[in-house]
């Protein structure tokens, strides 16, 4: 596990210097003009990414990993030694986590020192597409979204596109720093073995 995270680092290093192209990694320029759930809730984003890629199965069979994804749940199907704890992420559909309802809280990672990151589930339909927003504090306009859709493909293949808006809130206390950092050198690497992680999974099943 430990030899699988360090495999992260060069994609670590060089997101800022690839980031026109990363931050639409695997998008068509249909998708990356195409709407999605929650565009309007961050209008100032520093950081908008769209990323797309095809799972030979069907929306139904792709659902359920998204469903049950999140730091103390599933998982995040990427490098899990950073991002889950070490916990490897599940390779079953996890009944427990395929009910989640709007304001349900999808944690990121462990809170360490007051310090943690969770998005909380805005809507969704089912197998169509989900909205997760985040808030700073309680009462304070939200500062990201995370987007997924689900379109179906000839041959009962489905794409699966993702939409991450944030906005740099260098006023925050505790945030200034670290939000830039994450999304800039850590969230590529991510989410790309994320969305590979689920194409995997789902083909399996």
């Amino acid at each position: 596990m430990i030899l699988d995270g360090v495999t992260a680092v060069p994609w670590w290093l060089a997101a800022p210097l690839v980031r026109p192209w990363h931050l639409r990694w695997g998008a068509t320029n249909e998708e990356l003009k195409a709407s999605m759930p929650g565009d309007e809730i961050v209008p100032r984003a520093g950081f908008n990414a769209t990323r797309g890629i095809t799972v030979a199965a069907p929306r139904q069979c792709v659902w359920p990993w998204i469903m049950q994804v999140g730091y103390g749940r599933a998982g995040f199907y990427s490098y899990d030694l950073v991002d889950n704890g070490g916990r490897p992420s599940a390779d079953r559909i996890e009944s427990e986590y395929q009910s989640l309802r709007p304001g349900d809280s999808i944690p990121m990672f462990h809170e360490t020192r007051g310090l943690a990151v969770a998005y909380r589930v805005d809507s969704f339909e089912p197998p169509d597409w989900m909205l997760w927003v985040h808030r700073p504090r309680d009462g304070e306009p939200p500062d990201s979204t995370w987007s997924w859709r689900l379109t179906d493909l000839p041959d009962g293949r489905t794409r699966l596109i993702t939409r991450m808006k944030q906005d740099y809130r260098w006023h925050t206390p505790g945030l200034a720093m670290f939000n830039p950092i994450l999304m800039e050198f850590g969230d590529f690497a991510m989410e790309r073995r994320m969305l590979r992680g689920i194409r995997t999974r789902a083909e399996r099943t």
